[in-house]
């Protein structure tokens, strides 16, 4: 925040940090402000854009957008800006230590090793394991990239990435319903839209492999809780 913040003041700009402001406090205050910058906890509403008589740009700290309202944005002419490859790193890493927290089943062992157990339960091993990669964006290519070293086979679909690119970062291209019954693990790049919403449901995961583990480092919605919970 400080970084953002000094760039901001280095090219002339005012800029107040306020986080954690609630809905009523945003709306009070929002309609002083040319700009804001927001991460995913923020909603920028219809609300909240009617209320920003003054504002011109909306710059989103991440890559989804899927927070602020767009038709309203456009029908204001407020510019909407993301970052896109700001968190590449963070969330390709922190998707590889989920996959790898999995594996050992590490947050029930810590949770009975503070209850004074000792248990003794083997996990699974990488090598050899298929990754499925929902999404071969620079996020999606990260984790093939960290995960190959586990000597893991990296397959992935992706409607924007051709097979050529894929093969070219050792992932196979693989449509869906062709990829769901090779995984061993399924991990999940891309952003919530009317046509990933629920992408993986009931159907999917019958079509899955018994006892696959999906990390989801993007949207939540991507994933049928109910269907999740009933398997």
């Amino acid at each position: 925040q400080a970084f953002c913040l000094d760039v901001f003041k280095g090219t002339g700009v005012e800029v107040t940090y306020k986080p954690g402001l609630s809905k009523v406090e945003l709306l009070d205050i929002i309609g002083d402000y040319n700009g804001i910058v927001v991460r995913s906890a923020t909603k920028v509403t219809a609300e909240v854009i009617r209320a920003a008589k003054n504002l011109e740009i909306i710059g989103r700290a991440g890559t989804g957008t899927d927070n602020i309202d767009h038709a309203a944005s456009s029908d204001a002419g407020v510019v909407v800006m993301n970052t896109p490859g700001g968190n590449t790193l963070s969330a390709a890493e922190h998707t590889c230590a989920l996959l790898l927290a999995s594996c050992r089943n590490l947050a029930n062992r810590h949770t009975e090793l503070m209850n004074g157990e000792w248990n003794r339960i083997n996990g699974i091993e990488l090598n050899g394991k298929v990754l499925g990669i929902v999404g071969l964006g620079q996020i999606g290519m990260v984790v093939a990239n960290r995960m190959q070293a586990f000597g893991m086979k990296t397959v992935g679909y992706d409607p924007f990435v051709s097979a050529e690119a894929a093969a070219a970062k050792n992932v196979e291209f693989m449509q869906l319903e062709d990829m769901w019954s090779v995984c061993d693990f399924i991990t999940i790049h891309v952003p919530l839209l009317p046509s990933t919403k629920h992408m993986i449901n009931n159907d999917v995961l019958d079509k899955c492999k018994k006892g696959v583990r999906i990390i989801n480092c993007a949207r939540g919605g991507i994933i049928d809780e109910d269907a999740l919970l009933e398997n």
